[in-house]
């Protein structure tokens, strides 16, 4: 054996001797970059990412950088003042986060305590409550949503029920992530009251502008805050603000929920070029992004059609986001349409192994361009 090969063997064994034991084999969470890594940016421009539900374009942003050398504000006052303007909620019920997942981490790593307390999610969903909860030694409790004959994918409100007291947070996401459909709001407002007095219930509303092109029109989610002491909203400027790069997320709350929070995170969050550039976003910005949400909307319209049309797709999941899922007739027809992609650089996300969404696949809304090059590469499908 090798001297490099027993130095790995070495380290291996100190990491498997000290490490917390359920993280030694733990796989982490997949993100879209993680799974077609490339360290190469020509070869990365090469392709079409349509697999992590980013918003198509570049932004051009103007930064100051004469502090610099100055650690930032733990919270920056400028950024919480415009997305107060935008969210209609006080500052003190905002917190500035590293994207809504550092939100995620932050309210498990609050409000449960390691290998002893539990949270709720309701899959198919996002990733991260659990990996999360799995980081922290929360246990993970799941509650599958349910097709009614009304609509698919909601919530299992009896078996929500059964976890009441079991549990310390509830995860609801809405829209939901892949599923792409907004829960009903009295499902919503049903779940908070049933856990009101056990578990804060934490709404994940990632893709909340893709809802509506009504910008002036009431935050529901957001004004039950004011109502119910156990309501958390997780945002983000990643999706329709275009600002993924940037990782620039907020979670709402009431204030002793905030001050809390604020207990947890990291000393300066949010850094000073991110909060200028967000700022901005937020400032001068807001009918840029409603006309990408009115332009992503038409567009998923027009894929949910196509789709419907295709032979080998048997199933369109209805969405409220920039993304649409939807299902191929079995396993190989699942496969032959996206290795065609991969082949040809253009790049989905593959939803398959998550419950109930077998054989199904996720397009992320790029730009009218890119779907357009998706559409004519998968017409040559039989």
């Amino acid at each position: 054996m090798s001297a490099s090969a027993n130095n790995a063997s070495s380290i291996d064994a100190l990491i498997r001797k000290l490490a917390r034991e359920e993280l030694v084999d733990m796989v982490p969470y997949q993100s879209a970059r993680r799974l077609f890594a490339s360290g190469d940016n020509e070869q990365a421009n090469s392709k079409t990412w349509l697999n992590a539900n980013e918003a198509p374009g570049q932004g051009k942003y103007q930064l100051n950088s004469e502090n610099i050398n100055r650690y930032p504000d733990f919270q920056p006052q400028a950024l919480l003042n415009a997305y107060s303007n935008y969210c209609k909620l006080s500052v003190k019920s905002i917190l500035a986060t590293r994207g809504a997942d550092e939100g995620i981490e932050l309210i498990i790593r609050s409000f449960c305590k390691a290998y002893q307390d539990s949270i709720l999610i309701c899959p198919p969903t996002y990733g991260m409550y659990a990996i999360s909860a799995e980081n922290h030694g929360a246990d993970v409790i799941k509650v599958p949503l349910i097709n009614t004959t009304e609509a698919k994918c909601q919530l299992d409100l009896e078996g929500l029920k059964a976890q009441v007291g079991k549990v310390k947070v509830v995860f609801l996401c809405s829209p939901g992530n892949p599923t792409g459909n907004t829960l009903p709001q009295a499902e919503i407002k049903a779940v908070i009251e049933m856990f009101k007095d056990s578990a804060m219930v934490v709404v994940d509303e990632a893709y909340y502008e893709y809802t509506s092109e009504d910008f002036s029109a009431d935050q529901i989610n957001t004004k039950l805050i004011s109502t119910y002491d156990n309501v958390i909203v997780l945002r983000t400027l990643s999706k329709a603000f275009a600002l993924a790069g940037l990782r620039c997320g907020f979670t709402l709350a009431s204030e002793e929920v905030i001050t809390l929070l604020s207990k947890v995170i990291a000393p300066y969050p949010v850094p000073a070029p991110i909060a200028e550039i967000a700022s901005q976003a937020l400032t001068n910005d807001l009918a840029l992004m409603q006309t990408r949400v009115i332009n992503a909307n038409a567009l998923r319209t027009e894929l949910i059609t196509w789709l419907e049309q295709q032979n080998w797709c048997c199933e369109v999941f209805p969405s409220d986001a920039n993304f649409v899922l939807f299902r191929c007739n079995n396993l190989s027809e699942k496969d032959t349409v996206f290795n065609l992609l991969v082949e040809n650089n253009i790049l989905i996300r593959d939803q398959s192994k998550q419950l109930q969404l077998e054989n199904c696949l996720r397009i992320s809304l790029g730009s009218e361009a890119e779907i357009s090059q998706l559409k004519q590469l998968l017409e040559t499908l039989k």
